[in-house]
């Protein structure tokens, strides 16, 4: 990871977000999961927001990303929120029948600045081994061929 520069700033901002699933609900399954993976790279691919790691457990989902300056928390919580809720139920309709026909997400997200040179490889390595047992299942999102890792 380096500096990168846009046309009138330079910046080197990582953002750590846990999305949690509404009623902490265990529905983040290995075919969720690979959803989520095809998900975030059009959403990588669409927006100013790039995807450096993803990692996911049964009830949450973990979000290592960098973005403009322009671009805020609340700006990428929005775009992931709604964009993987909509193409989650789209793709599997019996998940809203398990949350009562609501929402995938909860209402609130956990949200952190990671500095680079001195907790970034940490978080990425926490995020990047999310899930019970992550040799056995599809818990690390990069392997599964997201674009730009």
């Amino acid at each position: 990871m380096t500096v990168v520069k846009g046309w009138h700033c330079a910046y080197e901002i990582h953002y750590h977000i846990v999305f949690p699933v509404k009623y902490r609900r265990a529905l983040v399954r290995p075919e969720v999961e690979q959803e989520l993976v095809r998900i975030a790279s059009e959403i990588n691919e669409r927006y100013d927001i790039e995807i450096e790691q993803m990692g996911a457990d049964k009830n949450h989902s973990h979000l290592l990303c960098t973005a403009h300056p322009k671009v805020s928390i609340g700006d990428i919580v929005r775009v992931y929120k709604s964009i993987t809720a909509r193409e989650l139920f789209r793709t599997f309709p019996e998940l809203k029948k398990e949350l009562w026909g609501g929402e995938f997400w909860s209402d609130g997200y956990y949200a952190a600045t990671v500095g680079q040179r001195n907790n970034w490889e940490t978080v990425y390595k926490y995020v990047k081994n999310q899930g019970v047992d992550a040799a056995k299942s599809l818990r690390c999102f990069t392997q599964l061929s997201l674009p730009g890792m």
